[in-house]
């Protein structure tokens, strides 16, 4: 069978399932419609499980925060392997109390994905087997990828302040400059010593004393000398 345009999936879906399927939004990178909450899981297993759709791969399964909406919507794409064809869906749900069935059942790939979302958006997915945070620590306070987390300053004596990257760019390439003029330095040859430094005079050699005889008087010279 080949494979399916995105229109006659959704045709396919809302034959199936009327107003649980929303209608198909224009594509900005990729069109997409809205499944009612409360049928996502039933929604899902007809796409896996009917032969013409056969969506055989969780590609993804995120989300993404609307505090002026007060929605986070869940994205999932979803992919065929035997018919080459692929979809995406999403799901809104109330940022105050946000709250779905897990899709673990259906794909198995959603468990990981769906403890990232809850890690990351505080997004409670019900029915999962093992839901708990799987990035940051259990004791961590808030979900780093809604909109208005703020940083609790550091995490049991670990700083989050960083430094510029571009500050720490400088630091290096000055270290790495003056490293290089070192090493120049200590390669390059001595420089020869000045000419007059380098020839001195021979200072004259010191006045021998005549020899003395015993009683300390100097010996005349012996005639003929």
């Amino acid at each position: 069978m080949p494979a399916l345009t995105l229109e006659q999936i959704h045709q396919r879906l809302t034959e199936k399932f009327g107003s649980a399927v929303g209608p198909l939004a224009p594509p900005k990178k990729d069109s997409f419609c809205v499944f009612a909450g409360p049928r996502v899981v039933e929604i899902c297993r007809f796409l896996k499980g009917d032969p013409a759709l056969y969506f055989d791969f969780l590609e993804d399964l995120t989300a993404t925060d609307h505090p002026k909406e007060n929605l986070i919507r869940i994205v999932c794409h979803f992919y065929s392997y035997r018919h080459r064809h692929s979809f995406v869906a999403k799901i809104e749900l109330d940022r105050n109390n946000p709250q779905i069935d897990t899709l673990e059942g259906v794909w198995k790939a959603a468990n990981w994905l769906e403890r990232e979302v809850f890690d990351l958006f505080g997004v409670t997915f019900k029915g999962h087997s093992d839901l708990r945070r799987i990035m940051l620590p259990d004791d961590w306070v808030g979900h780093p990828l809604r909109k208005d987390y703020t940083e609790a300053g550091g995490y049991r004596g670990i700083s989050n302040i960083r430094d510029n990257p571009l500050d720490l760019y400088l630091s290096m390439d000055r270290q790495v400059r003056d490293e290089e003029a070192q090493a120049a330095a200590a390669a390059a040859p001595a420089a020869p010593a000045p000419a007059d430094a380098a020839v001195k005079a021979t200072p004259p050699a010191p006045a021998v004393p005549a020899p003395a005889d015993a009683a300390g008087k100097a010996t005349p010279p012996a005639p003929g000398t």
